[in-house]
């Protein structure tokens, strides 16, 4: 048994058959999720896991060359955009719609236990070398 990183198989799983330019979408329970990517629901009870924890374990293991937010988070959760912002260097914001039509081609969708509004962002997947 793995003692280290992430424990979730099917998160592990997914996050090992990632390449360069795939999208992961980090979501809260409130965020629609389209029929096409891979979906691996973390949520346990409302808050639980948080968005940033996921996040952060997700950073410890992930490339990143981009990402996006909805820029409705500025005003409506300041909090999550500053956590994105002080994480992701060149955090990019698109209208919440426009978000939700890219997440229709991201090859995974991780959801979290967060409950409060646009706690969502689409990562692009890098290259370690």
């Amino acid at each position: 048994m793995k003692k280290s990183g992430i424990l979730n198989r099917h998160l592990a799983g997914a996050l090992a058959g990632l390449g360069h330019g795939d999208g992961v979408l980090i979501c809260d329970v409130g965020m629609p999720i389209p029929s096409g990517p891979r979906v691996v629901d973390l949520a346990f009870r409302a808050g639980t896991p948080s968005f940033a924890e996921v996040l952060d374990g997700l950073l410890d293991e992930l490339v990143v060359e981009g990402a996006t937010a909805a820029e409705e988070i500025r005003e409506a959760n300041p909090e999550a955009d500053r956590l994105l912002t002080a994480r992701l260097p060149g955090l990019t914001h698109v209208p919440h719609e426009r978000l939700k039509e890219l997440t229709a081609a991201a090859g995974l969708v991780v959801r979290t236990g967060e409950a409060r509004p646009y706690a969502n962002v689409l990562l692009r997947c890098g290259v370690f070398f």
